[in-house]
């Protein structure tokens, strides 16, 4: 039996108060019913100056805070992570929606749904696991992959009655392996069983918590599917996975032949991993062809259909739409969808919006020798616009995806657009700075032979920070480098927003119940996912606050419509169709359940917000100076020394975490292995 000691004072004892009061001013956070924001919690001295007192703040009309955040910010940034649910990552965040306390103090166990989670292995045992920190001493920077897939992911929220219940977590990862029977897999699943009830905080992602410190986090934003990471990727473009294009064509795969390629294309909505259809074998493309990383895993029956519903890469085109898609080499199959949709953007005769999809190893990257582009740190599964015919299969809006190394340059060169843009910048399978994973602890899981050693060198180097094959801290140093080379550019930060965020969740657990928006053609949940993180970075952000506005992915597509007035992908003629064609009976999800959510939903609603409570009205309006840019950046030699700040993170940008605060002590499981597949001989 795991031992586990859980101590809780219930009272404003010392250490609650070094956490909950923050001075005269922030002494309690108050909940704001109209932005739903509350202040952090002992802003330390380099926070201190720019913490603004929520209570008298002036509360501007919707509208009129749109109209100054559209005079101060030409740019949005979406550096887009992988993999981490916010427990996982912020779940002792001081002043956050945690595992043991809110933004309002403390919470029993017996009130934190799925707490207490508990399986049954192969030889009769039964385990209990409740959450528990890891860090340097676990060498928490690089840890294996858990069950994310679509089937698991159902299991992990465990609904009841339409409501998930948080409850399955440690059973699904324990089935995922330990079903198959033997020993071996016996340890490894029970290993799974208790790695996805582990959390992390600023010790091991200390770049990443100060960031949540010094701006806006978000504790309420939830991945936009209850899926992998493709539906994800594909949803921040899109705010779906295909919902539309099932209601308007059915969810049966599609034949797919070539040469001596036979198989099925997945058909939408997108509920695994598949490849993109252009680049891989069933593409016919021969002039200006997509790129693919086979070792990505390119299966006859792991490509995903074309498709064909609307994106943000049609209403960014504005007023051109119409030219641009004459350039599309087989509309009548990529457009039939959207027919209706590029009349629409079109006439409304909008500004167009610049934009740019950098991805770690779409092309020729810095860190290779010259010649061909090896895309061998490529994630194609990853890269959303490349599943819709009419952007990778059209030249006009090749130039727009890019790698990551291009990212750099074009801001080293000064490259960017001069107007506007909004540019997602994605790592991957490995780092162009060359670092390597830290190891802090040389004897854990065990003591560390050459071979571990070359073992987690070789499989833990990316930098997107999707476990399995990342290191965290790599992974913050590669969000450092964004972060700084906008802030590094007086002109650029001073009309920038950047949004750091996830796609998914990894499977890892999350305490908050998503609301169930939607099933699918499978009859499992699709709509929402588990809670992720979200962080504001603007000199325009409120600093040191926690919004606990709710939202999914469709938060920041929502956002950057209200920025740019461009009209909501949920408004065009055929995606709104389509959303009323969902409701009919023959979609209906179990027990009678009525589909209004199958398509995007970026429409301010009481189930969707936007960032916009992360934005400060007096900064919006000038009556406060904006957020200076040192206040966002990273020391370069810090970002380039691991493990940052030799591992003791917290102390260097002077935060506690609500688990030490208030004396709560969890013990990492007994002979625990945080690489149960990587180095299985110490399960």
């Amino acid at each position: 039996m795991v031992r586990f000691r859980f101590v809780l004072r219930l009272t404003l004892s010392t250490a609650l108060s070094a956490v909950w009061v923050a001075g005269p001013a922030l002494a309690q956070p108050v909940l704001r019913s109209t932005d739903m924001v509350t202040a952090q919690p002992a802003p330390n001295a380099a926070v201190t100056p720019f913490v603004t007192d929520l209570a008298s703040e002036p509360k501007p009309a919707r509208d009129q805070l749109i109209a100054e955040l559209r005079q101060k910010v030409k740019y949005v940034f979406v550096v887009f992570n992988e993999n981490h649910s916010f427990d996982n990552e912020y779940g002792t965040f001081p002043g956050a929606n945690g595992i043991y306390a809110d933004a309002t103090g403390p919470r029993d166990a017996a009130a934190t749904p799925g707490f207490t989670q508990s399986w049954t292995d192969s030889t009769g045992a039964t385990h209990t696991q409740m959450p528990f920190r890891i860090g340097p001493d676990e060498n928490a920077t690089y840890l294996d992959s858990v069950d994310h897939s679509h089937t698991g992911l159902a299991r992990k929220l465990g609904v009841v009655d339409g409501k998930p219940t948080m409850s399955g977590f440690a059973a699904a990862d324990y089935a995922r392996l330990g079903s198959r029977g033997g020993a071996a897999f016996n340890a490894m699943g029970n290993q799974f069983a208790r790695l996805v009830m582990a959390h992390t905080d600023c010790d091991t992602t200390p770049f990443f918590w100060n960031w949540a410190n010094r701006f806006t986090l978000f504790d309420n934003i939830f991945a936009t599917e209850d899926t992998p990471s493709t539906p994800n990727a594909i949803a921040m473009f899109a705010g779906q996975s295909g919902e539309t294009q099932w209601v308007k064509h059915g969810s049966t795969p599609v034949p797919a032949a070539m040469g001596n390629h036979k198989g099925n294309l997945q058909a939408a909505p997108i509920v695994n991993d598949p490849q993109p259809l252009w680049g891989s074998q069933y593409d016919a493309t021969k002039e200006g062809r997509q790129p693919d990383n086979q070792a990505d895993g390119y299966g006859d029956n792991n490509i995903a259909t074309n498709l064909t519903f609307a994106n943000l890469g049609l209403t960014f085109s504005g007023r051109e739409l119409a030219d641009k898609m004459k350039q599309d080499r087989n509309a009548a199959v990529d457009q039939a969808d959207i027919a209706k949709d590029i009349p629409f953007i079109t006439d409304r005769a909008g500004t167009p919006v610049n934009w740019r999809w950098y991805q770690e190893g779409y092309d020729h990257e810095p860190n290779e020798a010259a010649g061909e582009a090896s895309h061998a740190g490529y994630i194609s599964h990853h890269q959303a616009p490349q599943y819709f015919g009419y952007i990778a299969n059209n030249p006009a809006f090749a130039g727009n995806l890019r790698g990551v190394g291009d990212f750099f340059n074009d801001i080293k060169a000064n490259g960017l657009p001069k107007d506007n843009g909004v540019f997602y910048i994605r790592g991957g399978g490995s780092n162009l700075a060359g670092l390597t994973p830290p190891i802090q602890n040389p004897n854990f899981p065990g003591a560390l032979t050459e071979a571990d050693r070359a073992t987690i060198a070789r499989t833990k180097h990316g930098d997107d920070d999707h476990p399995g094959y990342t290191d965290r801290q790599i992974s913050e140093a590669m969000a450092a480098r964004v972060i700084n080379a906008v802030a590094s550019n007086p002109e650029l930060w001073a009309q920038s927003a950047i949004v750091l965020t996830y796609d998914e969740s990894d499977g890892f657990y999350d305490h908050v119940a998503p609301r169930v928006l939607s099933y699918g053609p499978d009859g499992l949940p699709l709509a929402r996912g588990v809670r992720i993180p979200l962080m504001l970075i603007s000199p325009y952000a409120r600093a040191h606050v926690v919004s606990h506005a709710e939202g999914d992915h469709n938060a920041v597509i929502e956002t950057i419509n209200e920025i740019f007035d461009l009209p909501a992908l949920a408004s065009l003629p055929e995606e709104k169709a389509a959303l009323i064609s969902g409701q009919d009976a023959a979609f209906n999800g179990p027990n009678g359940f009525v589909q209004h959510h199958l398509g995007p939903r970026d429409i301010n609603t009481p189930e969707m917000d936007d960032l916009l409570s992360g934005f400060d009205p007096r900064r919006l309006d000038g009556s406060v100076p904006p957020l200076p840019a040192s206040y966002a950046m990273t020391d370069e030699a810090v970002v380039n020394t691991l493990p940052h700040y030799a591992g003791k993170g917290c102390t260097a940008i002077g935060m506690t975490p609500v688990d030490r605060a208030l004396g709560i002590h969890s013990e990492v499981p007994a002979h625990f292995n945080t690489m149960p597949s990587t180095l299985p001989a110490y399960n």
